[in-house]
């Protein structure tokens, strides 16, 4: 059984960057792709980035491109979620997700294609 557990949530200033952390542990990451979605307060769920098995193709909501990057490091069994320009409205708690099967065109930013999520870790940026 796949474990994901994230780190590196905390307060940050707006503007300010903070670098999210999902390590896997049970399997080999490398046999999936991971998603990061977040949570605000009295909001869905929502995807923010998707990163392919090998890292090579990676995916981002209209809401966090060219602010946030994805990333992957599957020798440390490891997804990173590097966030710059933060802002109040990025304020949520982040979890990643596992998916086993292929995902293709949008179909990244549905739920119910992960089958393993972790517990999650929260960011708040401050106005």
């Amino acid at each position: 059984q796949l474990q994901l557990v994230e780190s590196g949530g905390g307060l940050v200033h707006t503007g300010g960057s903070l670098r999210l952390s999902c390590a896997a542990s049970g399997l080999f990451l490398d046999d999936y792709t991971i998603g990061w979605f977040r949570q605000a307060p009295g909001r869905e769920r929502e995807g923010v980035a998707w990163i392919s098995h090998s890292g090579t193709v990676t995916k981002y909501s209209d809401s966090v491109q060219d602010r946030f990057t994805i990333s992957r490091d599957n020798a440390k069994n490891t997804v990173f979620l590097q966030m710059n320009n933060l802002k109040p409205e990025d304020t949520a708690k982040y979890s990643c997700a596992a998916a086993k099967i292929p995902l293709y065109g949008g179909s990244w930013v549905k739920e119910q294609m992960y089958d393993y999520w972790g517990q999650g870790t929260q960011v708040i940026v401050s106005s």
